[in-house]
């Protein structure tokens, strides 16, 4: 994608979502980072649905850990792989206490020393909770950066790099949610949107005209029945 089409790109996701925000639930940097690790193979609806009772208990990482593993374990066992995630976050409490002075450290090279904590978890924390301009790249960001043509790379990392290269630095801040946003209702796995799609004209997938053919098509049947 040419750079004036990658402005008009995030300038056209600006216009529909001034103020994105994330749609986990967090009350701060910690129970920010502790619905991040939890979110991994999970949906936001779930791990939002969990947290619910934990973060009314639980707001620090001395709190988890007085909490313990099996107490955790019972706030989280609806979501996927809640075992090995519970080991993780106490552990990470653990670490934060004893390292952090109960605190959430503002840098990567810290956030990945910490347990369950990769590099997307660690750009999502810098990204929300520090106002860092970096770009998680999880399965509806690689999805759209692909399809569209504005950042394409056979892996997140390379995709990521992409991005923070075509990126206008004044939309760097927010393309994270943006992206996540366009792919989680939009340009969705399966069923695309291409036919409503507010970037379809500068979205370079082969397959959009076939998508907006077909939904048309649909439609046109409905109408007639």
């Amino acid at each position: 994608m040419t750079p004036a089409n990658i402005e008009k790109f995030y300038k056209r996701l600006s216009k529909a979502e001034p103020r994105p925000q994330t749609e986990l639930n967090y009350t701060n940097a910690y129970t920010l980072l502790v619905a991040v690790i939890l979110s991994a193979q999970a949906t936001d609806r779930g791990v939002n649905k969990a947290t619910a009772s934990l973060f009314s208990r639980v707001q620090t990482p001395k709190e988890m850990l007085a909490l313990g593993e099996d107490g955790l374990r019972h706030y989280v066992r609806s979501i996927g792989l809640f075992n090995s995630k519970a080991r993780n976050i106490i552990a990470t409490s653990r670490l934060l206490v004893e390292r952090h002075a109960n605190n959430i450290p503002c840098d990567r090279e810290s956030l990945e020393a910490l347990p369950g904590v990769g590099r997307k978890t660690a750009n999502v924390v810098l990204n929300i909770a520090f106002d860092r301009p970096t770009i998680a790249v999880d399965t509806h960001i690689f999805r759209v950066a692909n399809r569209s043509g504005i950042a394409r790379g056979k892996n997140v990392r390379i995709v990521e790099e992409a991005l923070e290269q075509c990126t206008p630095a004044k939309f760097r801040k927010n393309a994270h949610q943006w992206l996540i946003l366009h792919g989680r209702y939009v340009c969705t796995a399966r069923k695309p949107r291409c036919h409503s799609c507010y970037l379809f004209d500068l979205c370079e997938w082969e397959d959009k005209h076939q998508r907006d053919t077909e939904s048309t098509s649909k439609k046109r049947d409905t109408s007639d029945q």
